[in-house]
């Protein structure tokens, strides 16, 4: 009986000693910033409407009734802002760029965007947080949105 323990024991691959795990960095989530991208987007749209601009998000033409009355502190800071907020949203795909445009800023539904973009509802809640998330990223990478200094 030991011969065969012995023998099986020799027939099995020689186990290598396991490296020691590395420190590994930490992960940045950008799950927690999704509220203040969605400000940001929100901001940019009131400062496009502002300087006359429709947003190119939205593809169409926006009434600017609702914010004639506000005033933006000089119009090249917000025209400055938009077209920086325009050149990350760019960098989005076409898919995060039309979740972001209806559920954000027209403030459509899930069930209504997902309709609309022909998608079901649960892909459009699992592609929606991480579109912001992307945006997210370039927008702090491009200084647009500030995070604090624990980064």
């Amino acid at each position: 009986m030991a011969s065969a323990v012995n023998h099986i024991q020799r027939r099995l691959p020689k186990s290598q000693p396991q490296p020691e795990p590395a420190a590994t960095e930490p992960v940045i989530t950008w799950a927690f910033y999704r509220k203040h991208t969605e400000n940001l987007l929100r901001r940019y749209l009131y400062a496009s409407l502002q300087v006359g601009r429709t947003p190119n998000l939205l593809e169409e033409s926006v009434g600017r009734g609702w914010v004639s009355s506000r005033r933006v502190r000089t119009f090249e800071d917000a025209l400055i802002f938009v077209l920086d907020v325009e050149r990350c949203l760019n960098r989005l795909s076409t898919l995060d760029r039309e979740l972001i445009s209806r559920v954000i800023l027209q403030e459509y539904t899930y069930v209504e965007a997902a309709v609309f973009l022909r998608v079901s509802r649960r892909s459009l809640c699992t592609k929606l947080p991480q579109a912001i998330d992307r945006l997210t990223e370039d927008l702090v990478s491009s200084n647009l949105l500030v995070l604090p200094d624990q980064f």
